[in-house]
């Protein structure tokens, strides 16, 4: 279990959690702060909301809107009435052709998101960061303060997140082909995110690296 992080005292403004770029404890973020305010619950019950709380505090995985009709059929699948779609599907189909959810983000890389030394855990980096770039229910701000949380994250706690996300993009996934566009300009959005938060990365490491160096050269100097 982690720290509980102190409640601020009573009529004062609570601190605003980190943002990318921002500087971040050695032994990494609190886990309560991975999460600017408690989103709704997100409908899932017994043990998957339970984990997802004990791991920041709330639930990072959205659940999907309600939905009878068949999935989308694999791209390159003529989708019929006959197949159970309606006309609406038929008509989205059409605009999106071999869009699938999941399609965009499968395009991005992990390249230049560092994930912190957690010698408490073990889990696939890649598969973690892989999932969480798909979501689409987290902001960009809270998939950098989950990295950011890594350390101080559990065995257990890392599962679950992983079980959640993973749950997610399923969902997300086995929606009829009606809510195509919209995940479509979602995935969209976070994929600009995504590469945001790498070259928020690259531009951090940068200024780390310059500080290091004229920090030498002071040395050098005797200065």
């Amino acid at each position: 279990m982690t720290d509980q992080a102190t409640p601020p005292p009573a009529g004062a403004q609570p601190t605003p959690p980190p943002r990318p770029g921002d500087s971040v404890p050695s032994e990494g973020l609190d886990p309560t702060q991975v999460f600017a305010s408690p989103p709704p619950p997100p409908g899932q019950q017994g043990a998957t909301a339970q984990s997802a709380s004990q791991a920041g505090g709330q639930p990072p995985a959205a659940e999907p809107p309600q939905d009878q009709g068949p999935p989308p059929p694999p791209p390159g699948t003529q989708a019929t009435k006959e197949m159970g779609y309606d006309d609406e599907d038929l008509r989205v189909l059409g605009e999106v052709k071999d869009y699938r959810f999941g399609d965009i983000s499968s395009k991005l890389t992990n390249d230049n998101i560092v994930v912190p030394a957690h010698p408490e855990a073990k889990f696939d980096e890649q598969q973690f960061l892989n999932l969480l770039r798909g979501s689409i229910s987290l902001t960009r701000d809270e998939k950098w303060r989950i990295i950011q949380a890594i350390p101080k994250l559990s065995q257990f706690q890392l599962d679950e997140l992983q079980k959640i996300l993973d749950e997610e993009r399923r969902k997300f996934s086995e929606l009829s082909p009606k809510h195509l566009l919209q995940l479509q300009k979602l995935e969209q959005k976070h994929a600009d995110d995504w590469r945001d938060l790498q070259a928020i990365t690259v531009q951090d490491q940068a200024k780390k690296t310059e500080g290091a160096q004229a920090d030498e050269i002071r040395k050098q100097l005797g200065l």
